[in-house]
Formats: C-alpha cells, sequence, structure tokens
C-alpha cells in the first residue's frame, strides 16, 4: 500500500479529518495538501535511507519512537509534542527550515492550500508520515528485529516500507526511483 494511502485510511480517515479540523481545513483541502507534501517527504525518506548510515538512522528511529500513536490516535495529531517530534523528523528529512519553507510554497501551488497553513502543517505531516513508516515496519514484526534480519531487510526492494515510497517516487515509471528522488529534491530544495 502506498504511503499516502495509508495515511488516508488511517483511523478510516479519522486523521484526514483531524488534521484538517485542526488547520480549519476541509477534508478536500486536507487531502490536496497531503497529496503535495507527501511526496517530499517520501523522496527525503529515500534519500536519506540511501545515504551512508542513513537506513541505520530510519531503523533506530523507527523502533525507538512511538510513532505509530500518531495514526492509531487522531488526537494525538492536536498535542503540542507532535509538532516538537515532527519538526525533529523534518531536520532529518529535509535539513533546514528553508527547505521546509520550500516544500511548503511548493506544496501550495500545487495544492491551493496556503504556504502559511502548509508550513504549520508540515511537522504534523512528517509526525503522521513516520508514523505510516512504523506501522509497516511493526507489521511485518521488523520494528523490533535486528537490521540484517528485520527492519533492514524490510527497506529493501520488495521488503515494503521503501516499496511505500516507491509508487510516488517513481514518476517515469521506469523501475528506479533514483534519478526521480534527484529531480524531485533539485525542485524542492533548489538544486542543493
Amino acid at each position: 500500500m502506498k504511503l499516502l494511502d495509508v495515511l488516508m485510511a488511517a483511523q478510516g480517515g479519522g486523521a484526514v479529518t483531524q488534521l484538517g479540523q485542526q488547520f480549519g481545513l476541509g477534508n478536500d483541502q486536507t487531502s490536496a495538501a497531503l497529496s503535495a507534501l507527501v511526496p517530499a517527504l517520501a523522496a527525503g525518506l529515500a534519500r536519506n535511507a540511501t545515504r551512508e548510515g542513513g537506513l541505520e538512522g530510519l531503523t533506530a528511529a523507527l523502533a525507538g519512537g512511538q510513532h505509530a500513536g500518531y495514526l492509531d490516535d487522531a488526537a494525538s495529531l492536536a498535542r503540542p509534542g507532535t509538532v516538537a517530534d515532527g519538526n525533529g523528523i523534518l531536520g532529518h528529512i529535509l535539513g533546514s527550515k528553508d527547505a521546509s519553507r520550500q516544500v511548503a510554497a511548493q506544496a501550495a501551488a500545487a495544492s491551493g492550500v496556503g504556504s502559511d497553513v502548509l508550513k504549520r502543517m508540515l511537522p504534523v505531516v512528517a509526525a503522521m508520515v513516520m508514523g505510516a513508516m512504523a506501522k509497516k515496519a511493526a507489521g511485518s514484526g521488523a520494528a523490533s528485529s535486528s537490521l540484517s534480519g528485520g527492519l533492514g531487510a524490510n527497506l529493501g526492494a520488495g521488503g515494503g516500507l521503501l516499496e511505500m515510497l516507491t509508487p510516488m517516487l517513481d514518476r517515469d515509471r521506469d523501475g528506479s526511483v533514483v534519478d526521480d528522488v534527484a529531480g524531485m529534491l533539485g525542485k524542492f530544495l533548489g538544486g542543493r
């Protein structure tokens, strides 16, 4: 199942409703915002997982955090700690506040939702994305397993976690996300 689909289905759509209410958006606007934000976050996750130590860092974050709770309890999205956690996640995924602002601006153009709203929403969406990844890892029994036999294998080709990201990232449908991730990040991060 694609990452965006997991977020949209969380709590029978309750997470999307909660997110929309939290930011004063209807369900259609919230769906458009998620559709515009999630690919940038997915690209950042994929990029980080392929860097030296990135896979281990993602593994540790998924195994050690309580991220799945963001999808299990929609009310958790409104808690102040969620924004703080989400900002930490964004720091790892995108690298800087400037990059987050650029993602929000690009998503605003694509979704029609104001960039100020998207800037405030982005940390919560990042927390939701990690929640989806954590649930996928836990669903495979990998969250508590070692890197070599559990989550690490689940991140690999056909494993599951990156499989959630691939449909969003392989824009040219050539079977490789490498060229697509580089292009997306170049667009969102101004060629960094």
